[in-house]
Order: structure tokens, then sequence, then C-alpha cells
């Protein structure tokens, strides 16, 4: 007999705050739940948003996202909120990963549970995505997203196709509202160019994303952070499309704008299959430690939780 797997599923909820610690902190401190383990937490200033990432049972790790998405409400106000990176809500999606033991088709039932408990108790509309969506043209977060917070906040009011999947119609009218789904490990990765013009990052991403005929399993936009062009990108299929293929590609797409890359950087983990140890992309990690950003690692050795003081 083979011995019985016990569930591990993965949670990567991104909030709409990157430059207070202290909120972060206090967002982080609230997902501690029995049960669930910390594995990540980063903040970015430019694009003010923070990623955290958790794994453990799968009842106590959908506690886990939907405390985290009350503390959001509470703490991040989308009204003043400004930052590069596209958002609807204070907690503006919250993906359920199947790591161990879990199908993905159980992970979109896990995200219709933390959907429903995040409109009961906190009155925040919930969008479903991937594979949760409730509805094929809501399976792509980027169509989910279009307009942002201003301008779902309006639409959602006057179009019945922008409405919320749960709550609403309209959004909170400080949180937003909340894209909740499933999907398959993505890898969040990020190359700086020798070059403060957004333009040619912004040209870049155009060739290398799937939707525009790019890459398999590449989303990518073009962004100034840290006062340079960078391509920010989720891989969300690395099997398809490695990091060094699209590392690669950008490489002679910025040779052509007489630019180049100088440094990535991955947000969150990275599972062991994933890496190329003897790649260049790898090389060009700028604060990489094993120890602590491949998954594998992490699920052996997880993070303190920060106290809620």
């Amino acid at each position: 007999m083979n011995p019985v797997t016990t569930p591990i599923v993965e949670c990567v909820p991104n909030f709409s705050e990157g430059v207070d610690a202290r909120k972060v902190e206090a967002i982080v401190a609230a997902m501690c739940v029995e049960g669930v383990h910390l594995l990540d937490w980063s903040m970015d200033a430019d694009h003010n948003r923070s990623v955290v990432t958790v794994a453990g049972d799968p009842a106590a790790v959908v506690e886990s996202a939907v405390r985290g998405a009350g503390k959001a409400a509470e703490l991040i106000d989308l009204t003043v909120q400004q930052g590069v990176h596209p958002r609807i809500g204070a907690a503006d999606v919250i993906p359920f990963v199947p790591i161990s033991g879990i199908k993905l088709e159980q992970c979109a039932l896990l995200a219709r549970q933390a959907g429903n408990e995040i409109w009961r108790r906190f009155g925040v509309p919930v969008y479903f995505y991937e594979a949760a969506a409730a509805r094929p043209d809501r399976a792509n977060l980027e169509d989910v997203r279009r307009g942002q917070f201003e301008g779902l906040r309006e639409s959602a009011r006057k179009d019945a196709s922008r409405r919320p999947d749960v709550g609403g119609p309209g959004l909170h009218p400080t949180a937003g509202a909340c894209a909740v789904g499933a999907r398959k490990f993505l890898v969040a990765y990020n190359i700086y160019l020798d070059s403060t013009d957004v333009a040619v990052a912004r040209a870049i991403a155009k060739e290398i994303r799937a939707a525009g005929g790019g890459l398999k399993g590449v989303k990518a936009m073009g962004v100034v952070a840290h006062g340079r062009a960078q391509l920010s990108m989720n891989i969300t299929d690395f099997h398809a499309t490695s990091l060094s293929q699209v590392y690669e590609k950008v490489s002679r797409l910025a040779q052509r704008h007489k630019t180049a890359p100088v440094e990535g950087e991955v947000i969150g983990l990275i599972p062991e299959a994933a890496c190329e140890r003897e790649a260049e992309w790898m090389r060009q990690l700028g604060q990489f430690d094993p120890a602590t950003k491949i998954l594998e690692g992490r699920l052996a050795s997880p993070m303190a939780w920060p106290s809620r003081g």
C-alpha cells in the first residue's frame, strides 16, 4: 500500500501595501493559524504591494487567507493607495495552489469557501478567477482586474456583467474587491534593464507575453521600479517555458533597444524544478538565498510568524 499523503495547499495572497511595514506585519500576523506555516513575505514600495506565502492543512490555510483579507480591509484604504501594480482590492488576489496530496479542482473549492467567508465576515465582495472562475470571461485575472479599483468601482454598479461573483453589487468603499482563485504554481520573476525608459520595458513586455503571441505561460508588464525600467513577469508554466528561455528572449529584445538585463529577482518562492543553477538568469539574481527562496527548503524550515504586537 502507498502511504497516505497529508494534503498540503499553498496560498499566496497579494496585498496592496508595500510601504508601511507595520501594516504588512499586522496582516501577516493575523494570518497565523494552527496548521499553517509561513514560508515567505516581501514588500515592494514602487509596486506598493506585498506578497505572502503560506502552506499547510487545506482548511487551516483557508482560514489564514480569510483572516489576512479581513486585516487588509481594516488597514488599507484604496482611495489613497497608489502604486505601479494594477489592483482592485486591499487583499488584491488570493490564489490557492496544490502542493501535494491535493488536486487543482479541490483548490478551486477551497477558493470558493474562502471567497464566501471574506464576504460574509468583512463585506468585501469577491471575484473568482482561473480554476475557480464561475464564468469563462473571468478565467484570466487581467480581465477581472480591468479598470482597476477606480474603474471597477464605477462599472460594477452600472454594468451587470462586471458585478462580483459574491457580494456587491458595489465594491467595498475602501477595500475594493478581492480576486480569489486556484492555479498551478507560478514563478514571479522581475528583470531590471540598464535603462530608465519605461517605454522600452513595455515594448519588450508586449512581445514576450503569451497574450500577444509571445512565450507560452508568460504574463508581463513594463514598469519603472527603483528608478529603473523593469519587466514584471509571472511565469505560469515553467515546464512549458523555462526561465532561461524567458531571460534569453528578453536579452535579445533588449539588445534591439540598445540595453540589456542587469539584475533579476524572484518574488516569493520558486520550486526546485524551476531552478537552473548554472544559468545566467540565476547568476543575475540579487540577494537570492536558496535556503529561504526555494519552496522545498522553506517547507522543511518555515519562518517564524511576526508577533501580533
